[in-house]
């Protein structure tokens, strides 16, 4: 009896790692350091999408998740068997040459028993591949939104495929992979769109409500994933949408969180790897009503949880925090993702007009000069993470304008824009520590950024300026902080002058331009900035107590819990999950021998 009892776990333990080895691959996309602008994915860039073909072609998406199965959409398989159709993986363009491609064959498929092709209910579908897959740099598995996951709107996800690029536009010559980045549209605006009975909850919505980027015809299938803590996590499986792109029409998703049961059901031995998708502070879809969506009338919770156990805990560096940012080169160059996490591009029909700083939770600060035009906000939107203002930038998040307030101070003067929602913080976006009067040593390094005008070539790359606290002479040292000489466009106006104290940044000034003509005149060697303690008043009032270094978050925050056989994603899990099995087996054989 003792030998079966240590045999059975022996198994099941080998079995759990099996399963849970999926986490250790899937969502890395090794090639993917970056996202390039234009249409065209680098090859590499999303190793787990697949095309599926038959002799007349590629005709949807998929993605691998894991050495043997493909995720898909039920409506690419009408007849509810799709075996002997060629899978391709590692593809880069459906024409020419593709040297790290592999073809499989489907061998079995699975259509969601509930898959409704009127409604499209329940379009997800599984294939088997007739011989397993080899991983490379540019064939892998995709993770998984685990039960649980949470899709706030706004948040920013990719959709990758070889459909057509609009309306009965076909894809070109070579027919070279396509991503798009689309923010999440919440269900209660996608309802007020398509029609409450439209969409469900086990649908997604994605894409732009000004229309002009979205998944389309020949994309079917294909994933909408999304990154987090490094792993890119399928949200969605592409299923149907209005047209391609139409104004007020987003693309809609099979919502891949909704069926881990019925995955793991078909897939009983090393089962994908499934992630929960955790989106923090508050969802601002919740406050969307219309003819078919009323308003909620109860009070709303706004966060919301993913695990049993709700923690109220402090973050990391709750300002002044630049995990990216560890080390800066040169004097004066251009930055890298998420170097200047709190930096905002303010923009104006589109167009960046000025920079600015996230300085709490929902406040942005920037100078008030760039508002002298329109100080009225629904003119405005906020973007943060941003790097480039040409281009794919990954980790961006753009948020709505609810007011602006101006300081109104006699000389120069600083604005402070309200945000719409708080965004969800990460590596590339955080907020800067405000001075509230440290001392800045006279010789101290500080830096400024912006989008200098025709800087940073075709993609007008963020910039960043070194420059030293000088002696202000005549100015007065208690309201101005003075530095040497460096360039300061248009576009950089609103930015902060931020120096490094005690391992933490914070912003002691606003940048703020003269044009190149009043500049000339001064013939002077030294820039001179107000402090920000001179409007220490009015950014109280406005952005309330100043963040610091050690501020705790009182937002209700949720465990962010991977999944896969009930285990966690950390480092070194398979075996603090075998070594529970071993300790289960142990108390099974001691009973065993007292029994």
């Amino acid at each position: 009896m003792a030998v079966k009892v240590i045999l059975t776990a022996a198994v099941l333990t080998l079995l759990t790692q099996e399963s849970l080895s999926q986490l250790d691959v899937c969502g890395q996309a090794k090639l993917n350091t970056r996202i390039v602008g234009g249409q065209n994915a680098l090859e590499g860039f999303w190793p787990w999408q697949v095309s599926l073909q038959t002799t007349s072609g590629h005709f949807c998406g998929g993605s691998l998740i894991n050495n043997q199965w493909v995720l898909t959409a039920a409506h690419c398989v009408p007849s509810g068997d799709l075996v002997g159709a060629k899978v391709l993986l590692g593809l880069q363009s459906l024409q020419g040459s593709n040297p790290n491609s592999v073809t499989r064959t489907v061998s079995k498929s699975i259509n969601h028993p509930s898959y409704n092709s009127v409604t499209v209910e329940n379009d997800i579908a599984l294939l088997q591949l007739d011989t397993s897959v080899t991983f490379t740099d540019y064939i892998s598995p995709v993770c998984l939104a685990s039960t649980g996951s949470t899709f706030y709107s706004g948040v920013n996800t990719w959709v990758t495929g070889w459909g057509n690029i609009g309306s009965g536009n076909p894809l070109p010559s070579p027919q070279n992979l396509q991503e798009v980045q689309v923010p999440i549209v919440g269900n209660r605006q996608c309802k007020c769109s398509y029609g409450a009975s439209s969409i469900t909850d086990n649908m997604l919505c994605a894409g732009y409500l000004e229309g002009g980027k979205d998944s389309c015809q020949g994309d079917s299938g294909g994933p909408l994933v999304i990154k987090q803590n490094g792993r890119w996590i399928q949200a969605g499986v592409v299923s149907f949408g209005k047209g391609c792109a139409e104004p007020n029409f987003p693309g809609v998703y099979a919502t891949v969180s909704q069926y881990q049961t019925w995955i793991n059901t078909q897939i009983t031995s090393n089962q994908p790897g499934f992630i929960v998708f955790t989106s923090t502070g508050t969802d601002s879809d919740l406050s969307v009503s219309c003819s078919d969506v009323p308003p909620i009338v109860t009070a709303a919770t706004t966060t919301t949880t993913t695990t049993a156990s709700t923690t109220t805990k402090p973050a990391v560096g709750i300002c002044g925090y630049a995990p990216q940012n560890s080390r800066i080169l040169g004097v004066s160059s251009v930055t890298t993702d998420g170097q200047w996490p709190w930096m905002a591009s303010l923009q104006k029909n589109g167009q960046h007009v000025c920079g600015g700083t996230l300085v709490s939770f929902s406040a942005v600060l920037s100078n008030a000069n760039c508002f002298s035009s329109s100080p009225v906000a629904s003119d405005w939107t906020v973007v943060l993470g941003r790097l480039r203002q040409n281009g794919s930038n990954l980790f961006e998040v753009s948020l709505k304008v609810t007011n602006i307030t101006l300081s109104n101070q006699t000389g120069s003067n600083v604005a402070v824009l309200q945000l719409s929602t708080a965004p969800v913080l990460n590596n590339y976006i955080q907020p800067i520590c405000l001075d509230d009067g440290k001392t800045i040593q006279e010789g101290a390094s500080c830096w400024a950024t912006g989008w200098s005008s025709g800087q940073g070539g075709e993609e007008i790359l963020m910039q960043q300026f070194q420059t030293s606290v000088l002696n202000c002479g005549n100015a007065s040292t208690s309201g101005s902080i003075c530095t040497d000489l460096f360039t300061l466009e248009q576009g950089d106006s609103g930015g902060p002058l931020m120096c490094k104290l005690d391992g933490y940044w914070y912003q002691t000034a606003v940048l703020s331009y003269v044009n190149s003509a009043s500049r000339a005149k001064r013939a002077t060697t030294t820039m001179v900035f107000d402090k920000l303690t001179n409007y220490q008043d009015f950014l109280l009032r406005t952005v309330g107590t100043f963040l610091t270094p050690t501020s705790t978050n009182t937002n209700t925050s949720t465990t962010n819990t991977t999944t896969a056989a009930a285990s966690s994603a950390r480092e070194g899990t398979p075996f603090s999950f075998s070594f529970h099995l071993l300790i289960l087996s142990l108390c099974l054989l001691f009973f065993s021998q007292n029994s």
